[in-house]
C-alpha cells in the first residue's frame, strides 16, 4: 500500500468515528466498548473479545448537559455528556468511567445512556505499596463486570495476548512519532494528529499493521524536515481541528507531545509480572510525567524541558483545557521554568464549545513571529 493510501486511510478513519467502529465491529465479528477519557486499561476489553473505543468528547452545542454537570466541568466531560444523553454512545456494550479527577468522580452516578456504565478508580498515590494491589482489584471488578454484561470469560491466556498486542502498539506508536518528527514535510500537524487518534475506533490489531507499514515506508524515505518552526505540545489535547490548522498557517510543525490525547497514551509498556491484571496495575503505577497522575515530584517539568531539547524545538506551546484543574496546577510551574531555560512558551485555552478561535489565531501569530 502506497504511504499516501495509508495517510487518506487512517486520516477518514479519524473523521468519521462512529462509521469507523461499526466497520472494525463488523469485519471482526466485535461488539464495541467505549472508555472515558483519559486512561483505561484497554487491554482488558481487548481481551474480552471487544473493541475498545476511546471518549474525548467532540465539537457539540449544549443543551442537556448542563442539567448534570457544573458550567466550570472541563469541556470534555460537558461534551461527553451531551453526546451521552443524546444516545450517541447506546450502541456500546458498556463503558469504562476512570476516577481521575473531580468531575469523573461523579460520572458514573450521572450516566444516563442505556450502555452499562463501569466506574473504576485509579489510585493517586502511587508509590503506596497497596497503590498495585487496590488497582488490580479494580481491574479484576472491571473483568468480571464485562464477563457479566457480554456472557463470557475473559481467560488469563486473552489477557497475555491482548498486553503482548498493546506493547507493540505502543512501542510502534513511540517509533512513528519520532520518524515523524523528521519527515515534517509529510506528516503536517494534522496530519499527525490524525493518525494518532485513529486508534481510538479500530481494532488495535489492524490499526498495528497500518501504523507498522506507514512507518516501514517513513523510513525508507531521507529525512526531511520543513522550513517551519519546530514545536512541542502539551496539555490534555490539541482539538477542535481549526486549532491545529493555525500551526500549520503560521508556519510551525508539532514534532513532539506530551498530550493525554496522544503520547502519554503510549509512553508507557505494562511490564510482564506473571499476573496480567497485575502487570496492567504496575503500568499505572510506573506512568510518570502528567498532570492527570498525582506527581509530587514535578517530573512532567524535567521531561518537557527534555523534550524540547530532544527534538531542537523552537518553543513550547501549552494547550491548557478550560477548567482543568490538574493541568492549571501545572502552568506557573512550567512557565517559570521554561523562563530559566530560555525556551519560548506560549499558553493557549482549549473549549471544545468554542465557535471561535480569534484569541488563539492572534496567541500563535505573535508566538510565530517571536520565536
Amino acid at each position: 500500500m502506497e504511504i499516501n493510501n495509508i495517510i487518506d486511510y487512517l486520516v477518514k478513519s479519524a473523521d468519521s468515528p462512529e462509521k469507523t467502529i461499526k466497520e472494525s465491529c463488523k469485519k471482526n465479528n466485535k461488539e464495541a466498548v467505549g472508555w472515558v477519557a483519559p486512561y483505561a486499561p484497554e487491554e482488558i476489553v481487548y481481551a474480552a473479545n471487544c473493541i475498545p473505543v476511546g471518549i474525548w468528547g467532540g465539537q457539540v452545542e449544549l443543551t442537556k448537559a448542563r442539567i448534570y454537570l457544573p458550567a466550570f466541568a472541563c469541556s470534555i466531560m460537558q461534551s461527553i455528556m451531551e453526546y451521552e444523553t443524546r444516545g450517541t454512545y447506546d450502541f456500546l456494550k458498556a463503558v469504562l468511567i476512570p476516577a481521575v479527577c473531580d468531575t469523573l468522580k461523579c460520572f458514573g452516578q450521572k450516566w444516563k445512556g442505556t450502555c452499562k456504565a463501569i466506574p473504576f478508580v485509579f489510585p493517586q498515590n502511587r508509590e503506596a505499596k497497596s497503590a498495585e494491589a487496590f488497582l488490580e482489584s479494580e481491574y479484576k471488578y472491571i473483568k468480571e463486570k464485562l464477563e457479566e454484561i457480554l456472557g463470557i470469560t475473559i481467560t488469563e491466556k486473552a489477557l497475555e495476548d491482548s498486553i503482548v498486542l498493546y506493547n507493540d502498539y505502543r512501542s510502534e506508536m513511540r517509533r512513528f512519532v519520532e520518524i515523524a518528527s523528521n519527515r515534517t514535510d509529510i506528516i503536517t500537524p494534522l496530519i499527525r494528529h490524525k493518525i494518532i487518534k485513529a486508534s481510538y475506533f479500530m481494532d488495535k490489531k489492524d490499526y498495528l499493521e497500518y501504523i507498522k507499514e506507514l512507518n516501514k515506508r517513513l523510513r525508507l524515505m531521507p529525512a526531511n524536515r520543513s522550513k517551519n518552526k519546530r514545536i512541542v505540545v502539551t496539555g490534555i489535547m490539541l482539538e477542535p481541528d481549526g486549532v491545529i490548522e493555525y500551526f500549520e498557517k503560521y508556519g510551525m510543525d508539532i514534532v513532539g507531545d506530551d498530550l493525554a490525547h496522544e503520547s502519554r497514551q503510549f509512553r508507557t509498556d505494562a511490564p510482564f509480572s506473571g499476573r496480567s491484571l497485575n502487570s496492567l496495575a504496575k503500568r499505572w503505577t510506573s506512568h510518570s510525567a502528567c498532570s492527570l497522575a498525582f506527581d509530587p515530584y514535578k517530573e512532567r517539568i524535567q521531561y518537557l524541558v527534555d523534550l524540547v531539547n530532544h527534538h531542537n524545538a523552537d518553543g513550547l506551546v501549552i494547550a491548557l483545557m478550560k477548567f482543568c484543574d490538574p493541568e492549571e496546577y501545572d502552568v506557573p510551574i512550567i512557565m517559570d521554568r521554561m523562563k530559566k531555560e530560555n525556551i519560548p512558551l506560549q499558553v493557549i485555552e482549549i473549549d471544545q464549545q468554542a465557535k471561535s478561535f480569534e484569541q488563539i489565531n492572534t496567541r500563535l501569530q505573535s508566538f510565530a513571529e517571536n520565536i
